[in-house]
């Protein structure tokens, strides 16, 4: 199941572990993604605090968290090849891994035809 924020981030939940990333209208939005900055493995944050900075030729972007909880891992290929982001955006280029405190929460986002109809 994948669910979407207002501030255009995807996640997925499997095994109570959460995988993030900016959505595809994010980055064409945004146009060339340049720099991607991550967080810290461990760093704990609450639903839609700051949690990293993607940058294009545009401009800068945070990319907030989508539920409360603990980073796990960094997509460390995408930090290697932000390009990543451009071409892939719901796959290769996932942004970071972690743990909500309450897996739960996912079902209050967003569903693809709510953030799709949203985003026209």
């Amino acid at each position: 199941m994948i669910r979407f924020t207002d501030e255009h981030v995807w996640v997925t939940l499997d095994g109570g572990i959460a995988t993030a990333g900016i959505t595809a209208h994010a980055q064409d939005t945004l146009g060339e993604i340049v720099s991607v900055e991550l967080p810290s493995v461990g760093a704990r944050f609450e639903a839609g605090a700051a949690a990293g900075v993607v940058e294009s030729i545009k401009t800068a972007s945070d990319v907030h968290m989508p539920l409360a909880g603990e980073i796990l891992e960094l997509n460390e290929a995408l930090v290697n090849d932000p390009s990543l982001a451009n071409s892939d955006p719901l796959g290769a280029a996932w942004f970071f891994r972690f743990r909500p405190d309450e897996p739960a929460a996912i079902e209050s986002l967003m569903d693809e035809a709510t953030y799709t109809a949203l985003t026209r």
